[in-house]
């Protein structure tokens, strides 16, 4: 069955967020007086919901303090957005134009709230071309779990097999494997080649153009 249906991640794969989600994080860490990460470390936990984000730098934090860092860590991107604009990766606004233009159904499935996305998919000029978003905060089980794949399937009227999963993490992959999706992994993002091979994705590509032919003659 031909691809009909792409989902998306978000951070790492459209938008280029790193350098926000690091400054963030670590302005978390200093204002809440937690042990220094490097950026790598940071870096490391982009796609993973905010409350894992912590539980992985952090593993012995008390679970009381979570939410303090949830809610300080959106406080601070939210001021840092004011100075540290994200944009779309090269070729990501023209790839998605022609892809919806030849009648693919394009969706977003990330681990940042859907406030959020909404407002950066508006300033980064792709809003127009997504059909659907969803976020962490309309999901129970988040990545690699594959309730955001499968809760847009029934949403959007779609079968797994009709689906492409699009993202630059591993968790990405396992979602939309977990899913009985295909999986696209890409490596312009903060996974590497070897994390998106050594989870078993379909395919992998350098560059976002590279997409319009897998889905064309899939």
């Amino acid at each position: 069955m031909s691809i009909r249906l792409i989902i998306f991640d978000f951070d790492g794969t459209l938008g280029d967020t790193r350098r926000n989600i690091v400054t963030t994080m670590q302005m978390t860490i200093a204002g809440l007086h937690l042990p220094n990460r490097s950026e790598e470390e940071c870096a490391a936990t982009i796609g993973l919901p905010l409350a894992e984000c912590f539980r992985t730098l952090f593993p012995d934090i008390q679970e009381e303090l979570i939410p303090r860092c949830a809610e300080t860590y959106r406080r601070f991107f939210n001021e840092n957005l004011k100075t540290i604009q994200p944009e779309a990766f090269p070729g990501v606004v023209e790839t998605l134009s022609i892809l919806h233009q030849n009648g693919f159904t394009l969706t977003i499935a990330s681990s940042r709230s859907r406030n959020s996305l909404t407002e950066l998919t508006r300033n980064m000029g792709i809003a127009d071309y997504i059909s659907y978003i969803l976020g962490a905060d309309d999901v129970k089980e988040a990545k690699p779990k594959p309730e955001p794949v499968l809760k847009t399937l029934a949403n959007m009227h779609f079968d797994a097999e009709e689906t492409l999963v699009v993202g630059d993490m591993a968790v990405d992959v396992l979602m939309g494997a977990n899913a009985g999706a295909k999986t696209c992994g890409v490596t312009w993002g903060n996974g590497t080649r070897d994390e998106l091979e050594n989870v078993g994705a379909d395919y992998i590509i350098d560059n976002i153009e590279e997409l319009i032919g897998i889905v064309r003659y899939d």
